[in-house]
């Protein structure tokens, strides 16, 4: 098996695995979760060999059919598409470990139909963490949107009301994308992103349609992102969705969407087109990104939910990213870049304990915490470093690309931004020491909402597990910040920075 070919592996394991369970039908509600569990360790074995061999030999292209670029669709596998998709398959497989039992509880029959999506929804994220067409992008774009959709609206209560509000906002963020990837083929007349890279800087008098289409794809990528203040459609999908789509979408979607972004701006456009022919609209997004911070933090201090809390920390973390990207220095994109992977490790940690609670709690209300720390030991142990990590307390990996964020933004001189990243932390500080306060003491009558405060009944092996494998990766990551940075992420810093 040549390595050339392995991603395509990974990419085809759970999108062949989404065919069988359909093909099934009824009869395969017993082979459901070996399927599951099979595609998925496929492609986090693939992703690992592939990691090591860019690490190894450096990055490598390959032609879908051998149609060769610009006519055939490119996948590129470079240092960061190569730690994408290797996030992607671990945070995919111990999404889907802890899901089987919730998944199981609250949806009964349906549970062939939300692991279909959810092999498709992962199969998409993989692509696009790969493709070198612009347009294949919106295609993998779309495909993950719309099974997004789906596993929303298989919630219970407001969940339909939500998915479709995000089909709502989803879609017209397609549209945005779709009509800047129009401008680009009408003035380039190719959709390869290595073709548009050496075409745009040679569009003389052209400035104008050019501008409108970068616009056009960065709002549309904002949107699907959730980046303050297009962030409406986030709040309710995330908190009305059952807890096993949760813990795969929340830890994956914005950040996925963000990495695309970085795509766009860095192998369609360059950093001069962006920092230097724009140093205004620059200035202006790391503004209105330290204002989201402020203001997301803010709504997330009014939450007596704690899966609604999470949500609004999401949105202030796409703050973090996207303010870190658009500083315009090395250290503001490493920490930003970074920050992609220590985010999805933290948001998946934290979702995870969420589930585990709402499985043993009947829900996440604050008040149906109390005594957790003592029903629930080895959850809290977790939970906290989830929230350690978030708030950014050394040596979880929350720490380190925080650092390298605060240190890009007093080298840009944006004290707006560095002051928003210490007032989210001290935010986050107030939130989850509230919640271990309210975890710490018992509940006021024995037998309170699943168990009397001195009862231990942790969640069950199925989820405990992968939520205390998550939680020790935030510490491992931590610790190995030096080489992920030196290893990856610096190939991942466009030229000159």
């Amino acid at each position: 098996m040549s390595f050339l070919n392995l991603h395509m592996y990974g990419l085809t394991a759970p999108l062949v695995g989404a065919m069988l369970l359909y093909a099934a039908g009824r009869l395969g509600s017993r082979i459901t979760l070996p399927i599951v569990f099979g595609s998925l360790s496929i492609s986090l074995a693939a992703s690992v060999l592939v990691f090591a061999e860019v690490l190894h030999v450096g990055p490598f292209s390959y032609t879908v059919g051998n149609w060769e670029p610009p006519y055939g669709i490119e996948l590129v596998v470079d240092h960061l598409g190569a730690l994408m998709i290797l996030l992607i398959s671990s945070v995919s497989l111990a999404a889907a470990l802890s899901s089987s039992r919730s998944v199981a509880a609250d949806l009964h029959e349906r549970r062939r139909p939300f692991f279909t999506l959810y092999l498709i929804l992962i199969a998409g994220l993989y692509g696009l963490a790969l493709t070198g067409d612009a347009f294949n992008l919106y295609v993998l774009l779309e495909i993950t949107s719309i099974t997004t959709y789906g596993l929303i609206a298989l919630g219970r209560g407001r969940a339909a009301l939500s998915s479709f509000n995000y089909i709502v906002m989803g879609s017209i963020g397609a549209c945005f994308y779709l009509l800047g990837i129009g401008y680009l083929y009408i003035l380039t007349g190719t959709l390869n992103m290595a073709d548009l890279h050496r075409i745009i800087p040679l569009l003389d008098g052209r400035g104008a349609a050019l501008a409108t289409a970068f616009a056009f794809l960065m709002v549309g990528l904002w949107i699907k992102m959730a980046f303050f203040p297009l962030h409406v459609w986030l709040p309710n999908a995330y908190t009305d969705m059952p807890d096993g789509a949760a813990v795969l979408i929340a830890p994956l979607m914005t950040k996925v969407t963000i990495f695309l972004m970085i795509r766009v701006m860095f192998s369609i456009f360059s950093p001069v087109y962006e920092f230097i022919q724009h140093m205004g609209v620059q200035q202006t997004i790391v503004g209105v990104a330290a204002v989201g911070i402020v203001c997301a933090s803010a709504m997330a201090l009014g939450q007596r939910d704690l899966r609604r809390m999470l949500a609004y920390i999401i949105i202030a973390e796409v703050g973090y990213m996207v303010g870190g990207l658009w500083l315009a220095n090395a250290k503001g994109m490493t920490g930003a870049i970074l920050h992609i992977v220590n985010d999805a490790l933290m948001t998946l940690c934290l979702f995870l304990a969420a589930a585990a609670i709402a499985h043993r709690c009947g829900g996440m209300e604050f008040d149906r915490l109390q005594g957790l720390t003592r029903r629930m030991p080895l959850t809290m142990a977790a939970f906290i470093v989830g929230a350690l990590s978030m708030i950014g307390v050394p040596p979880t990996c929350g720490f380190f690309s925080k650092w390298y964020l605060l240190l890009g933004g007093i080298e840009a001189g944006q004290w707006l931004y560095v002051g928003a990243l210490i007032f989210s932390s001290l935010v986050n500080a107030v939130l989850f020491f509230r919640i271990i306060e309210i975890a710490f003491f018992p509940a006021a009558a024995a037998g309170d909402h699943g168990g009397g405060p001195q009862t231990v009944r942790e969640a069950p092996q199925a989820m405990l597990q992968p939520l205390l494998v998550s939680a020790a990766a935030l510490i491992g990551v931590g610790l190995a910040t030096g080489p992920i940075v030196e290893r990856v992420v610096r190939f991942a810093l466009p030229v000159g920075f």
